[in-house]
């Protein structure tokens, strides 16, 4: 079995589960708590099924605060388990949830990552494409963007399999620099566009260095 498929059959396990929940409430099996599980536990399978589609769902910053929404559920749950008296069927939403819900945390942890593919949207993928391009023919590549009062500089290398991006911002009294790494050029488009007004469009072949007389 390979993994896609492994993971596929994971989705479909945890797709049930909402389900089971559903049909448990009105069969007088629910709990107070029962419609928290329910709605966190749909959410949590939508972006179960992204991650395993490698398809961008929702908003990226979302799924990282889920995933500690869930392991602080889980440990929750079991400290009120282990510490107070439960009811047979609290008991069992509890630690069916806690046990489910930690891998799950782990997989939308991951999802959450921004430093994907499956973020961008069909232009960073096309700018990225461009870029990708430039740096096989240059070791480095550099833009500028200049507006009314500041500068933007920025400097672009291929790092063994990372992509460095070196910004530089100037302003009329002051200047800062700060350098980021990242696995794909999607992620790179998207941080020199917002961070520094970049487009693809304006990088250029760095030009060599000057030699001193």
């Amino acid at each position: 079995m390979s993994l896609q498929r492994a993971y596929v059959l994971l989705a479909g396990l945890y797709s049930l589960l909402p389900v089971m929940g559903i049909v448990a409430v009105f069969s007088g099996g629910g709990t107070p708590l029962a419609m928290a599980h329910l709605f966190f536990g749909v959410l949590g399978v939508v972006g179960l099924w992204g991650y395993i589609l490698k398809r961008g769902v929702m908003n990226q910053r979302m799924w990282r605060p889920l995933a500690g929404v869930f392991v602080m559920g889980s440990l929750l749950q079991l400290v009120v388990m282990l510490t107070m008296p439960v009811s047979g069927v609290a008991l069992t939403w509890m630690l069916t949830s806690s046990i489910f819900a930690m891998l799950l945390a782990v997989l939308l942890y991951h999802y959450g990552n921004r430093d994907q593919p499956l973020w961008a949207t069909d232009a960073e993928r096309a700018a990225a494409q461009q870029l990708a391009t430039l740096l096989e023919q240059q070791s480095t590549v550099t833009a500028v963007h200049r507006e009314s009062g500041h500068e933007n500089s920025v400097n672009v290398a291929k790092v063994g399999s990372e992509y460095q991006a070196t910004v530089t911002r100037r302003y009329e009294s002051r200047q800062e620099t700060f350098e980021r790494r990242f696995r794909h050029p999607e992620t790179l488009v998207f941080f020199v566009e917002k961070f520094a007004s970049v487009t693809p469009q304006d990088f250029l072949p760095a030009r060599p260095a000057t030699p001193a007389a």
